[in-house]
């Protein structure tokens, strides 16, 4: 009732020559990863350390945009925060990461 099952036999040679190689085979991750380097990785990277420039540069006076669009003129600078002078005289106090933009000096009066 139950037939005896055999092993087939071995495929050729030739077959296995086919194949790609270790490296061959590894080359589309390779080529993915500089792609989202060149795309992705390196311009953040670049954004951070304009970024961190600019919190380097700033000094009281200075006339800066938040991330919130909050924008006002340093009055005060610590280490982590500042205080920002509004147009209506009101003084607000910010993370100094949260500074975005720094703006050309006069900016302020002609918004108004």
């Amino acid at each position: 009732m139950i037939s005896i099952a055999y092993a087939q036999e071995a495929a050729p040679a030739a077959a296995a020559v086919t194949q790609p190689g270790g490296f061959m085979s590894f080359l589309p991750f390779i080529l993915v990863f500089v792609f989202i380097w060149f795309m992705m990785i390196r311009p953040q990277m670049k954004r951070a350390k304009e970024h961190k420039q600019l919190l380097e540069s700033l000094q009281k006076g200075d006339e800066v945009v938040t991330q919130g669009g909050l924008v006002g003129r340093i009055s005060k600078l610590g280490e982590s925060y500042a205080a920002l002078e509004t147009l209506s005289g009101a003084e607000v106090l910010v993370q100094r990461s949260a500074i975005v933009l720094a703006l050309p000096k006069g900016a302020l009066k002609s918004a108004l």
